[in-house]
This record gives structure tokens, sequence and C-alpha cells, in this order.
């Protein structure tokens, strides 16, 4: 057993956040569930944009294309709605085997529409249906329009993936959207427990700002100052992380959530993202073997996955020095940093980074599109 696989004993999912055609046809991704113990996957703009442009493996797939077809993002959905499908399916056998608790693929909705709660619903519904499995999880972004959406979503039977989630008070609204969409298709007699859901919380992004913020103090820091800014570098992300797993078990029990659970409900999972290790000085698989703990997902990039399996190191480790991790949030505080505008700032940059990938993005596809059509008519 590899560390990869060794995660299911303490009850965390593997998911890979990438996807690329030829991972889903040469066989990889059926090798990476079978000796890694892979259980699902997450995409994104930027992972479509670099499989996109870096690759002649979609050329077919344009060139297919009648040449009237000049809508530039029907164009992206095409192949991407194609990758999506079949990584689906071949991840079917995890979505049955884990009675519908893992198996799941992630495509997200259009970032432009993070600030519109009606928009993100029409386009959520639209890709659930043009990709027509029931292991597929649409992402909406965690903003204040989009945890309305949400709410719908789940009680409409969606599977849905909360993204870009930084603050744990917003992690909190989502849980209770999460819980609500539930009651209300209960209520309706409709079945809850084919709808799943993660909240995937960001996790490296977090310290890559506030390091950054603590490095311009410690300029002019000295002595009990410095100790206290130096105690906190390359420990907050993970110290909300904790802190937020505690409260998923404080949301996810008692009478409310045991209700729906007798009527087969599952809970929303916390998804770790954003687990690269950004700081060179830091561990490599950080993100990963701080954030070891039951009913959770962490979604890892290729080179951290691989990592992991060559000398990853397990422990329960997101229950261990909870005390801790509030003294760390606490010096935050006490430091002058707000953990609030760092979350609220991480928030919009987010939302921006994802719009200006999906630029990228339909860039690639509009020149990928272009040269193959010169290149079929020279």
């Amino acid at each position: 057993m590899n560390p990869l696989q060794g995660l299911q004993e303490y009850g965390q999912s593997v998911w890979l956040d990438y996807i690329r055609r030829d991972l889903l046809e040469n066989g990889e991704l059926r090798r990476l569930i079978t000796d890694d113990g892979l259980r699902g996957m997450t995409s994104n703009p930027a992972i479509f944009e670099k499989a996109i442009a870096d690759s002649a493996l979609y050329d077919a797939a344009f060139a297919a294309v009648p040449k009237h077809h000049a809508d530039t993002k029907a164009l992206y959905e095409l192949v991407a709605i194609h990758d999506i499908q079949a990584a689906a399916d071949i991840l079917r056998s995890v979505y049955d085997a884990t009675q519908r608790r893992d198996g799941y693929v992630s495509l997200e909705v259009s970032p432009y529409l993070a600030h519109d709660t009606d928009k993100t619903l029409v386009e959520a519904r639209r890709l659930w249906t043009a990709v027509g499995r029931e292991n597929v999880m649409i992402k909406v972004p965690g903003t204040p329009e989009g945890i309305p959406a949400i709410e719908q979503l789940i009680s409409e039977g969606l599977n849905i993936n909360v993204t870009l989630l930084f603050a744990r008070e917003v992690y909190e609204h989502v849980a209770q959207a999460f819980i609500a969409g539930l009651e209300k298709r209960a209520a309706a007699g409709k079945d809850v427990g084919h709808v799943a859901s993660v909240a995937s919380f960001f996790i490296s992004r977090i310290d890559t700002l506030i390091d950054s913020q603590l490095s311009e103090r410690l300029k002019n820091a000295a002595g009990a100052e410095r100790g206290r800014l130096e105690s906190l570098l390359g420990k907050v992300a993970i110290a909300n992380g904790k802190l937020t797993y505690e409260r998923y078990g404080a949301i996810f029990s008692g009478p409310r959530w045991e209700k729906l659970q007798r009527q087969g409900a599952q809970t929303q999972r916390v998804l770790w993202a954003s687990t690269s290790t950004k700081n060179p000085a830091y561990r490599d698989v950080l993100y990963v073997e701080e954030l070891i703990g039951s009913d959770t997902v962490n979604t890892i990039p290729p080179a951290t996955f691989d990592a992991f399996r060559d000398h990853g190191r397990l422990r329960q480790t997101l229950t261990e020095n909870v005390a801790a991790a509030q003294q760390t949030m606490d010096t935050l505080g006490q430091v002058g940093i707000s953990m609030q505008e760092v979350t609220a700032q991480l928030l919009d940059d987010g939302v921006r980074l994802f719009a200006d990938a999906f630029d990228k993005l339909l860039t690639a596809v509009e020149q990928k599109s272009a040269t193959v059509a010169n290149r079929a008519s020279a």
C-alpha cells in the first residue's frame, strides 16, 4: 500500500486536480484508480486551457466541427463535455463501489457568472443536462450570489462542487445552503440519497497572501513582535482548515441533520483544494500531510500527487492540536492582520483569476480551431 492508498485508511478520498484526453484514452486514469486508489477528478478552465494549447490531442475534435460553427465557448464545451463524460464513465465503477460517495468529475460554470445567481442557475442546469451523467458535479463559486444558486440546485437534485471557499464564515453559509436545499427536496417527497456535494476550501493561496504580508512586517520587526510574526509563517492555512473541519463536524450532527440522514442523505464533505506547495521552503506535500482526516477529500495536482505517492507521511492530522490552530488565528488578529479582509481579497482575486483563465482558454480554443482549419485547407 503506497501513501496515496493509505489515505483511505484515514477516511480521506484522493481526487486528481487534472484532466486531459490522453489520460482518459491510454488507460492511465484506470491505472490510477487501481494502483493509487484515486476516487475522483476536478477540472477548471486553466487545466483545459493547458491541455488544448500545449498538445495536439484535440486537433481531430476541432477538425470534425463544421466550418460554420463559430461560437468559441460552444467549441470549448464540445471538447470539455466529451472529456467529462469519458472521465465519468471510467469513474463509474468507483461511484458504484462507494455507493455514490466518490467517483465524481467536476465541470465548472463560466466564471463570468460568479456574481449572477439567475444565470448561474441556467448554466448549471444546462451543463448538467449536457453531460448527462449521475456522477458529475457542477462547480459553482461560493460567492454571495452563488450561495442561493447552490441551495436551489441542490433542491433540484444536482451534484454541486462549491468552489473558491476561503473563509470559515462563508463555508458555514454554504453548508447551511446545502442542508436547506436537501430539506426542500425532502419536503417535496423527492429522494435525497442521490444528491452529492463537496465544499472546496482553498489552502495554499491563504499562506501565499498572508506570508507576503508577514514578510513585509518582518522587515521592521524586532524582539517579541518578530517572534510572533515568524511563528505564523506557513501556519495559517492549515489552522484555518482544521477549524473549518471542526465546524463541519458540528454542522453535520444533531437533530436537523440526523433527520435528513435517516432519509439517506450524505454529508457535504470538505474538499481541500489548492494543495500544491507554492513556497519552496516548505515541504512539497505539506498541504496533503497536514490535512488528513475522515470524511474529507483532497484534490491534488499531478506533481503533488506523485510526490505524496513517493514520500508522503500518514497520520490523522486534522484533529491534532486544534487549540493551537485557534491560537494561530488569534495571534494573526493580534499582529493586525484581518482574516476577514484576507479571505475577501482571495475570493475577489479567485473570481478574477478564473475569469482570466477562461479568457485564455477561449483564446486557445479559437487559435487551435483556426490552426486546424488552415491546415485542412492548405
